[in-house]
């Protein structure tokens, strides 16, 4: 028999953070380009060129400018 409950933990895990450069802004939403290229939307408050974390398409505060490496698997 499945563990239910244990699948339902797995349904409900927070994301990864991520680190991202802001593209724009525009009434609290930002477009923000990912280090492999892509580009999502992400709420909250971030400065066009700056850096920020983000999780689950809200972001978490402010990044560090410092060079990020993208291992191609």
């Amino acid at each position: 028999m499945p563990n239910v409950f244990g699948q339902l933990q797995e349904l409900l895990k927070p994301g990864r953070v991520q680190i991202a450069s802001v593209v724009s802004v525009e009434d609290g939403m930002a477009v923000l380009e990912l280090p492999g290229g892509g580009r999502m939307s992400a709420r909250g408050a971030a400065t066009v060129d700056g850096n920020v974390f983000v999780q689950d398409g809200v972001i978490q505060g402010p990044a560090p400018d410092l060079p990020v490496f993208v291992d191609v698997i």
